[in-house]
């Protein structure tokens, strides 16, 4: 047997939540079975909620972890793409992302964080800033980095539903192999 399951919370927005796919097919499912395929024994707890932008996640953090069964040995944190495509200022994403960091890191919890980048028509200022804030808060709180978590369905329009930013089903595999790796390197070590 792969031993006790590991419990990870996936919190984060419709990227997480798994927008116009079908039930299994969300990154959280994906990723359990890839991780169990590596002989991790992944439980992931799906806490995606679509249109959440940094703000939603930082009201409703504290309830989602009060509500777990067991506390999570992970959480991976996955905000910021709403605020990009409302155009909300990088500064109050930074607010608002700190806010869920330090909760979890005031419960012990180890966080991998999945950056996000703007796109250029947000202009070069706020690039730059929205840019900055994950590598700035992974370091702040001590917590592992997927530089950009779209990179691998990023300039690839094959792997996006029409009309959206979201990963089709063949997407979500690309970014699971992209990013599994990172995932289970950010589970700490067992005792």
């Amino acid at each position: 047997s792969m031993g006790e399951s590991r419990v990870i919370l996936a919190f984060g927005d419709s990227l997480f939540a798994g927008y116009g796919l079908d039930k299994g097919e969300s990154y959280p499912a994906k990723l359990e079975t890839a991780l169990r395929s590596h002989g991790i024994n992944a439980r992931i707890i799906n806490a995606g909620v679509s249109g959440d932008t940094t703000a939603a996640g930082l009201q409703r953090i504290k309830f989602v972890l009060d509500s777990q069964p067991d506390k999570p040995e992970l959480a991976i944190v996955e905000l910021g793409g709403n605020d990009l495509l409302r155009g909300l200022s990088p500064a109050e994403a930074r607010q608002n992302l700190s806010g869920i960091l330090e909760e979890l890191q005031r419960r012990k919890i180890p966080i991998l964080l999945m950056g996000m980048r703007a796109p250029p028509n947000l202009g070069a200022k706020y690039q730059r800033e929205f840019d900055g804030i994950y590598p700035y808060l992974a370091e702040k709180y001590d917590a592992k980095l997927v530089p950009f978590f779209l990179e691998a369905v990023a300039d690839r329009p094959d792997l996006i539903q029409k009309a959206h930013v979201h990963p089709t089903a063949r997407g979500v595999e690309e970014l699971v192999s992209a990013t599994s790796n990172a995932v289970a390197k950010a589970l700490p070590a067992k005792k």
